[in-house]
């Protein structure tokens, strides 16, 4: 929240966009499981700040995951569209 509000940016609640329905769910459900009891410690993290208000996890479909262009390498199709999204500008044109 911090670096948020150092960007002047208000915000009540940060949105994270996730495209794993099974990650959104652990986030919600504070119950220990078989599934979850192996998770380090730091990955509770965004668990969390959901159960504090905080974040809030929202899904969004694998063609639509536009962090694809920073952390995948892409088809040129693939990367021209997620350019499009964000509003990015081919300055070679």
């Amino acid at each position: 929240m911090q670096q948020i509000r150092d960007l002047s940016v208000s915000l009540t609640v940060v949105p994270i966009k996730c495209d794993n329905k099974s990650a959104i769910n652990i986030t919600k459900n504070p119950v220990q499981h078989s599934r979850t009891k192996h998770i380090e410690v730091r990955h509770h993290f965004i668990r969390d700040h959901v159960e504090k208000g905080h974040v809030i996890l929202e899904f969004v479909s694998t063609d639509y995951q536009l962090a694809d262009i920073f952390t995948k390498p892409l088809s040129e199709d693939r990367f021209n569209f997620i350019r499009q999204e964000l509003g990015m500008l081919n300055l070679d044109a």
